[in-house]
């Protein structure tokens, strides 16, 4: 399979607000809006997409209908995770893992949208000794 684009839909009772929260906090701008979805795509990088689903859309199948976004992380990578760490304390978002260094490559904290999807953001650092045997040769974090 060839995969032309990836990028998850997240599916809830209020487009409109989740829309919003990436839109104001993650640097995302719509590409299509509607009522019941909205697409969005990374003001850095089009290659970075995220939709939102009205969770009762008549497209979802009706036994799943009505079911919002479950337990889900939504990693995003970046460049300068101190900085979006103090804006995200700065606007009050909720920070469910404070800004810390990870031992298997990462700097990193966890915040959440409105509907409870944890956002995971991320710097990777370099791994310890320990960590650094379990990554491919060519994935090994700088």
């Amino acid at each position: 399979m060839k995969c032309t684009q990836y990028y998850p839909v997240l599916m809830t009772k209020d487009v409109t607000k989740t829309a919003r929260f990436y839109r104001d906090h993650f640097r995302f701008k719509a590409v299509f809006e509607a009522d019941w979805y909205v697409h969005l795509q990374s003001v850095e990088d089009e290659a970075v997409n995220l939709a939102i689903l009205d969770q009762d859309h008549e497209t979802i199948p009706e036994v799943r209908r009505g079911q919002g976004t479950g337990a889900m992380l939504l990693n995003f990578e970046v460049e300068d995770v101190d900085q979006i760490y103090e804006g995200a304390k700065n606007a009050g978002l909720p920070i469910l893992l404070a800004l810390k260094d990870e031992p298997f490559g990462q700097r990193h904290f966890i915040t959440e949208d409105p509907n409870g999807v944890m956002i995971d953001v991320i710097k990777p650092i370099p791994p310890s000794p320990e960590f650094l045997k379990q990554f491919a040769p060519e994935a090994v974090p700088a």
